[in-house]
């Protein structure tokens, strides 16, 4: 019984790690290209403590600063009920361009993030990856506007399903009101 056990276990690590083995970058990553100002405007996130906000979310900005060392800061600015907060992400490039790495002070380990798919001038698509005591994965749309065409949409809705999300954790929230605030007010 404790080798069926083990067997088991091990078939579902290899068929989680083989699930994004299949993801490569955007080819060609272009990091300047890709700098500058971006919304979240898609997030596919099933974390049990993620579900009772799900409602709540709303579509945040955030924007892309590449460094002159290939690495990224990424400020990004949330709508929350106590108002608008932004928080400061620092991506490290790995050797394969539109792959980074970052610390999450928040499961307080490094995490993968790849550039899925990107046309630069309009969306981008996101994972973040790291397995640890389960597998987490997120998967973000992002749109240089708060709205994007259809089929993109769809193409982020259809991605976010090949890795496993639940209908129910694909979400494509509103636009957030004055967060970041604008800068007269």
């Amino acid at each position: 019984m404790r080798n069926a056990v083990v067997v088991a276990v091990a078939m579902v690590m290899l068929c989680t790690s083989m699930a994004h083995t299949d993801v490569r970058p955007q080819r060609d990553f272009n990091l300047q290209r890709f700098a500058g100002r971006w919304f979240r405007v898609g997030l596919a996130y099933d974390s049990v403590s993620f579900v009772p906000y799900r409602d709540k979310v709303k579509a945040s900005l955030g924007v892309v600063s590449a460094q002159a060392n290939g690495n990224v800061n990424l400020t990004m600015w949330d709508a929350t009920p106590a108002g608008c907060r932004s928080k400061t992400y620092y991506y490290e490039k790995t050797n394969v361009p539109g792959q980074f790495t970052y610390f999450s002070t928040r499961h307080n380990m490094v995490k993968d993030i790849t550039v899925v798919e990107t046309n630069y001038s309009e969306f981008a698509l996101v994972l973040k990856h790291k397995v640890f005591h389960r597998e987490y994965t997120q998967v973000a749309l992002y749109g240089r506007t708060q709205r994007l065409r259809a089929e993109i949409i769809q193409k982020f809705k259809a991605f976010a399903a090949l890795r496993g999300f639940p209908r129910e954790a694909i979400l494509t929230p509103p636009p957030a009101d004055n967060c970041p605030p604008s800068p007269s007010g």
